[in-house]
């Protein structure tokens, strides 16, 4: 189940495990990539908030020098962040360069989220009295409408979304005129938020699921359902993680340096439907977590968010 590929709304395909590069560090995240490539994978996440596409683009070069893969075979994701609202095609060409490509195959934003763009830090800009700055004059709909016209350009192959609700797909998807191809949030047993992901497989737009395995140290390794079905068919709690999410017709995006963990998150299993029903039943019991909740002073509609 390793070579599992996913269908867009675009007709693309994309494979179902990729390798997250979010906290990855420089010095590490070169190493990862070209690992990650020789041992099969062909979905690498990337974006300009984590600051370490320069080296990525090096290990990307490399791999399609020395013929371990081709460009046309690997697909690249990338993001637009939060201070280039206004600015969607110049942060696109920023993260070309940096990656060393002449297109990607997939462009999201990153948050629904406008920050001022000449606040006081290139991402993070922040009022005097601590709270994030934002750009309350623009919106994440006249933002994607910017990501739309992209398209013509042929330096994205498709264009998407990331941390967007289902109150926010529903504020944007009758006033755009390209459905977005995936939505990529958090999910994993804790969260599985499948009202979100029935309205998205109803609308036709993929679910790519960002910390699969939950929180660097997570208890869901430690989760006695999870510990179950990993002994019931004899492989690691972070397989069954990553099983689960591609058994919901997800891809997901784990995130390691480490090249045995590398090699190991790509060999995803079938899993039957009691596994499904016994990792589907954990929240219900422990309730939901969300491991990312960044504090930007913005409710973004996830129905776990809201105040009792």
């Amino acid at each position: 189940m390793a070579d599992t590929m996913l269908k867009l709304n675009t007709g693309a395909s994309i494979p179902a495990v990729g390798l997250g590069t979010w906290q990855s560090k420089p010095g590490e995240v070169g190493d990862a990539v070209l690992h990650a490539l020789k041992s099969g994978y062909r979905h690498i996440d990337c974006a300009f908030c984590y600051q370490n596409a320069d080296e990525v683009g090096k290990s990307l070069a490399e791999a399609f020098k020395s013929g371990v893969v081709k460009r046309e075979d690997v697909f690249i994701t990338a993001k637009l962040w939060c201070t280039y609202h206004r600015k969607v095609e110049e942060n696109l060409d920023m993260s070309l360069k940096s990656l060393g490509l002449d297109y990607v195959d997939l462009y999201m934003m990153h948050w629904p989220c406008p920050m001022n763009p000449n606040g006081n830090h290139p991402l993070f800009p922040k009022l005097e009295d601590g709270s994030r700055d934002l750009d309350k004059d623009w919106s994440h709909i006249q933002t994607y409408k910017a990501m739309e016209k992209l398209l013509k350009t042929g330096k994205v192959k498709a264009i998407g979304v990331c941390n967007y609700s289902e109150q926010y797909l529903k504020e944007l998807l009758p006033q755009v005129d390209v459905v977005p191809a995936v939505n990529q949030v958090e999910n994993h047993p804790y969260l599985p938020q499948q009202e979100l992901l029935d309205f998205m497989k109803l609308k036709g737009i993929l679910l790519t699921a960002y910390s699969p395995l939950g929180s660097t140290g997570s208890p869901l390794f430690q989760e006695e359902g999870v510990q179950e079905v990993a002994k019931k068919h004899n492989v690691s709690p972070g397989t069954v993680l990553l099983s689960y999410g591609v058994a919901r017709g997800n891809a997901v995006i784990p995130k390691s340096v480490t090249p045995s963990r590398i090699e190991e998150n790509l060999k995803v299993i079938q899993l039957d439907p009691s596994d499904m029903e016994r990792l589907g039943s954990i929240n219900k019991v422990k309730g939901v977590t969300r491991y990312v909740n960044p504090p930007f002073g913005v409710n973004f509609g996830f129905p776990d968010q809201q105040s009792k």
